[in-house]
């Protein structure tokens, strides 16, 4: 599944591409993804000017006019959906569900799987969308720090890793990126979160927040359908320490990296470096 730093990348190609493009028409060929894609959508959509291309959590939003009485496009690439942009003609394929047209571009959104979500929100207040008003703490913003993430933990009694994955509590924090920042940070993902204590709370929030800004600048990781809008792959997955590395020996001890099994994910780990 595309997470906070596969998003960001694609944001991040999208942004000197579409900003200031006004959307000339949008062609959705199936009924539904994980929500309905109604015609009146389309027809809503044209004509709309792109002002801005945000991101909250794994969420990519347009901000299609909104305060100019037009409103917010928000898009999720669900489990296996990615977004390319394509000159005009380009050969439709299999699992090219959306087109949203421009002058001399296509933005196409691929999602064998369907579960992604291409929804809107009418206004200037995209937060307010059902989607967005629960998601927890933005990890890469400043209100994320190790006081905030301590006082956070100390609620929960479950193993860390799996609370870190809680949106509800941060965002955008997936199984590849959850493992590496706890291999980082030292911490065992069967630790309960709330027997980790302030400075090594401090040192996890910093793990996390350099491991996402490493994703980032390596583009991502593209361990099955992910890729860029350009067509490239991220490479991030290629430097990892522990993910989907179990009887590896580990880069800094050469312990075997071990697995386990957490709320239905595979955890990877040191069991000599991670306590």
């Amino acid at each position: 599944m595309p997470e906070l730093p596969e998003v960001e990348v694609s944001r991040l190609g999208l942004v000197p591409r579409l900003t200031a493009q006004r959307i000339a028409g949008a062609v959705f060929r199936v009924p539904k993804l994980r929500h309905d894609l109604p015609p009146a959508l389309a027809t809503r959509l044209q004509g709309l000017r792109v002002d801005a291309i945000l991101r909250r959590g794994k969420y990519l939003l347009f901000d299609c006019e909104s305060n100019a009485g037009g409103g917010w496009l928000i898009l999720h690439l669900g489990m296996s959906g990615s977004l390319r942009l394509a000159t005009p003609g380009t050969a439709i394929e299999k699992h090219d569900h959306v087109d949203l047209i421009f002058p001399e571009q296509i933005l196409r959104l691929r999602d064998p799987r369907r579960f992604g979500a291409l929804v809107w929100q009418e206004g200037p207040s995209v937060n307010e969308h059902p989607l967005l008003c629960r998601l927890g703490v933005e990890p890469l913003e400043p209100g994320f720090d190790g006081e905030w993430l301590y006082a956070a933990l100390q609620r929960r009694h479950a193993p860390v890793k799996p609370v870190l994955m809680d949106s509800h509590l941060i965002v955008g924090i997936g199984n590849i990126y959850a493992a590496e920042s706890l291999f980082r940070a030292g911490i065992a993902p069967q630790r309960a979160a709330d027997r980790i204590g302030r400075a090594r709370c401090q040192l996890l929030a910093r793990s996390i927040r350099e491991t996402l800004s490493d994703a980032i600048a390596a583009g991502g990781s593209s361990v099955h359908d992910y890729i860029h809008t350009d067509g490239g792959a991220g490479c991030f997955q290629l430097s990892c320490a522990v993910y989907d590395r179990c009887g590896d020996a580990c880069h800094v001890c050469g312990t075997p990296i071990r697995m386990l099994r957490q709320a239905g994910r595979s955890s990877f780990y040191c069991p000599s470096c991670q306590h």
